[in-house]
């Protein structure tokens, strides 16, 4: 009983399977690339960068000689007192 000369694969039949199997590694290797290149990508921040505190521009703007020493503490002291209230 040997089924392999009845059902003889012709020409094209070789050609869709050649075809189908090279589609099907190029797919495999795609996948694998893609995979490698998003496990290796260095993970994005979402968060927004932090925005300095009023002390830290009122310290850099000592730090540059735009206010003195006097100006400073009064300001500081300022900051810390609050906010204004208005009557």
């Amino acid at each position: 009983m040997m089924f392999w000369y009845d059902h003889d694969v012709s020409g094209w039949g070789w050609f869709a399977m050649s075809a189908g199997m090279i589609l099907f590694w190029a797919l495999i290797i795609t996948v694998a690339v893609l995979l490698f290149r998003a496990l290796n990508q260095p993970q994005a921040h979402t968060h927004a960068p932090a925005t300095p505190s009023a002390e830290d521009i009122l310290r850099e703007r000592l730090a540059r000689g735009e206010i003195d020493e006097d100006d400073y503490g009064r300001r500081l002291n300022a900051l810390h007192a609050g906010p204004l209230t208005k009557p």
